[in-house]
Formats: structure tokens, sequence, C-alpha cells
């Protein structure tokens, strides 16, 4: 088994990606490593002619994933939106990884990210020593997709501060990068494309110029529709988590899965999944990458603190953990919540003890 931490998508699912190429008899645009149609299917999951099942990375609607790919045919760039936690920089991955081999083509997108970090940089000791040259210039992942024609990700976009941002128009627009230092320029070749991701509750949002956002596409990926659709995500993404770690501990019960999301669902929407109850909503998002980390810490309290089983005491204190983020407001929400919803449930009676002993 591998050593690495995370492996990178194009890494991991290198035996689907290979399978893909194989039966793959679909056009291909220029430099893509698959056609669209078997990019969908490697990011939707499917069972090939011969039989071979692809994974599914991203459990939703189909469409969205086949409007995104179609985004990325042509010249409008791609801006994966929505809220944190529904998976714009998994899907954005894998997006990357089925469409150029290679998902590594990153930018991390803060407010301290400069000009230099999108178009190009510069080793200034070769600088000093030989004056702008070819060999003086650092190249940014920007650069080398259009070098290559590859996919290049832009994450947290709406971190990035305005005027950074729209060093991006005449890439996105024109498919060159000038270097007036050197008198030359970078053209695109088929295959260069961006795919940036920008979530709507961040409170640094720089929000985009019209002339930058008409040159993107936007998708945006909502929370999972159903609760089955949010377990069934939490289930697969927690199973690889126990591969990667190889935790001694056995898979947490679908039932444990159930009342997490459960959990989930009823905070963020500020009613009982009856629809009888109505409670109040926390400061944070609780989203499904919370909840999938909520039961990976269960399942590490089971394995190392525990008899190998994940139960409610194991789970308890990373629920509390994720609701509360303002020990004020949010603990009056939780407590609210503990009472008057989970004291209630009949099966239910160790989550409530477990919560409440903490």
């Amino acid at each position: 088994m591998s050593q690495l931490l995370r492996q990178h998508a194009e890494q991991l699912f290198a035996h689907e990606l290979e399978e893909l190429k194989k039966q793959d008899n679909d056009k291909r645009p220029g430099n893509w490593m698959l056609s669209p149609q078997s990019v969908v299917t490697y990011l939707v999951g499917g069972k090939l002619k011969n039989g071979f099942e692809v994974s599914p990375k991203y459990i939703g609607n189909r469409r969205l994933i086949e409007i995104a790919v179609a985004t990325l045919t042509t010249d409008r760039a791609l801006l994966l939106y929505g809220l944190p936690g529904t998976a714009k920089s998994w899907v954005s991955e894998h997006l990357a990884a089925g469409v150029s081999g290679d998902s590594t083509l990153i930018i991390q997108g803060t407010a301290g990210t400069s000009e230099e970090s999108v178009r190009y940089g510069w080793n200034y000791a070769r600088l000093i020593a030989e004056g702008p040259s070819a060999g003086a210039l650092v190249e940014t992942p920007v650069m080398r997709a259009m070098k290559d024609g590859k996919i290049v990700r832009l994450e947290e976009l709406t971190r990035i501060g305005a005027d950074v941002q729209d060093t991006l128009i005449t890439i996105l627009s024109e498919k060159t990068l000038p270097v007036p230092e050197l008198d030359m320029e970078v053209q695109a070749i088929k295959g260069f494309n961006v795919i940036a991701t920008a979530n709507n509750r961040d409170k640094g949002v720089n929000e985009l110029s019209s002339a930058l956002k008409r040159r993107f596409n936007t998708v945006i990926l909502p929370l999972p529709g159903s609760i089955e659709e949010e377990i069934d995500i939490v289930r697969r993404r927690v199973e690889s988590f126990e591969k990667v770690m190889e935790l001694p501990a056995e898979p947490p019960a679908l039932q444990e899965i159930r009342r997490i999301v459960t959990i989930f669902r009823e905070l963020r929407s500020g009613v009982t999944l009856d629809g009888k109850t109505k409670i109040k909503i926390p400061t944070g998002t609780l989203s499904t990458a919370e909840a999938i980390s909520v039961v990976n810490s269960g399942l590490s309290m089971a394995a190392y603190f525990g008899d190998g089983q994940v139960k409610a005491a194991d789970l308890a204190a990373s629920i509390i953990g994720t609701v509360i983020k303002d020990p004020v407001q949010d603990k009056l929400v939780w407590q609210e919540y503990l009472e008057t919803v989970v004291k209630t449930r009949n099966d239910w009676s160790d989550i409530y003890r477990a919560c409440r002993d903490l």
C-alpha cells in the first residue's frame, strides 16, 4: 500500500482512468486524455461495456457534471460555486484528472495571493546576475497549463484580491500571457482551461468583476438533495479514509452515519426531518464534509481509545466541536436541540447521554 497520506486523484484512481481510456471510442477534444462522455462517467460512475465498474466520485445531479465538462470544451472557464463542503474542490480535482490526467496544477487563493502567483515570477538571484531572461523566469501553474494544454485549478477565487483576479482576464479572453520584460508571450495550446472554486459563505469575499464573471460559466453545486444521498457520500468517503489510515477499527454502522447526517441536516434546515419541530440554526455550515470529519474522528477514537466499534461516546465530542463554533450562541442552540429533539427519540438515548455528559 502507498505510504502517501493522500494520493492525487489520477494516482488513486489510475486503474479506472486507464480502463476508461482503453474503452473510450468517442471523440476527444485536443489534448484531452478522455472524451467528455468518459470524463462524466469517471465523475458519476457507471458500468463499462466490458463490465468494469467505475466508482462514483460525485453523488448528485449528473446534469451538473455534464454542464461542467461541456464548459471545459469551450473557450469559457468553469466556476464551481456553492456552500462550503459541497465538494467543489473534490469535483475540480477529479475533472482535472479526467481531462488532463494531472490535477496538480493548482493555485490556492488567499488574501495574500499576488499577481506573480498567477502570471509568472522571477528568480531574483538570476535576474540580478543575468538581467531579464527566460532562465530567470519562474513559471506558475497557469503558465505551465497554457504551455502543456492542461487544466489549471484556482481554489477559493473570491479570496484573491480584485486587482489580482483581473490579471486572469487577458488569459481567459485572449488565451495568451504576455511577458513584456522579455518581449514575448505564452499562447495557450488546445486543452488549456481554468477551473475555479468559490463559496458563498466566505466573510472575506472579493466580488468578481463583471468582466471576469463573463468569462466564467458558473455551476452551482448544491447540498445533497436527500438524506440517503448524503449518507451514501459520507459512507464512501469514510471507507476511503479507513483504508488509507489502516485503522484497527470496524467500519461504522450505517445507523451511526445516519444519525450524524440527520443531526446535521436538521440543524442546517432549522426543522426536524418529519417537519413537526422547528429548531434554531447554528452559525456553522454543518456541511457533508464536516459530517465525514465527525465520523472519521469517531473511527479514530474507537480504534485507539475504544473497543474498535464506533459508538455514540466516540462521536459525541466531534459532534459538539463541529456544531458549537460560537461558544455562546451555538451552545444554546445545541442544548435546545439536545433536549427537545435528541432526548425524545427512543433509539437515541446513548447519543443523548454521551453528548449531555460532555
